[in-house]
């Protein structure tokens, strides 16, 4: 088992930049994809950015990119996502997922369903 754990979230200004941080414990070893998804009240889950533990490559929603930068440290198990010129739709819980694993059949990194391992959520308000 995998357990994910997250944090850095809180309440900031527009423009401003915040940094998640998941730490990973249990059958870390087994983890090939790890990375960050939000949902605002009403919404779907959606992809923000998600890291391939194996090599390095990374993969952004079109609403992030530019802005938000994930990045993963192995020696500690965790996984980050530094938030930089928020706005007020990055408003929404954070969930850090990971997947065991390759994507099956015609799964791809932004969809939910393809995530093993979930934590609770932590969450992140833009004001304007």
């Amino acid at each position: 088992q995998v357990q994910l754990v997250e944090s850095g979230g809180g309440s900031v200004q527009a423009g401003g930049s915040l940094r998640l941080s998941c730490a990973a414990s249990g059958y870390t070893n087994r983890l090939y994809y790890m990375g960050w998804f939000r949902q605002a009240p009403g919404k779907e889950r959606e992809g923000v950015a998600v890291i391939y533990t194996g090599g390095g490559s990374t993969y952004y929603a079109d609403s992030v990119k530019g802005r938000f930068t994930i990045s993963q440290n192995n020696a500690k198990n965790t996984l980050y996502l530094q938030m930089n010129s928020l706005k007020p739709e990055d408003t929404a819980m954070y969930y850090c997922a990971a997947r065991s694993g390759y994507y099956g059949g015609d799964g791809s990194w932004y969809m939910a369903d393809q995530y093993n391992y979930w934590g609770q959520g932590t969450q992140v308000t833009v004001s304007s």
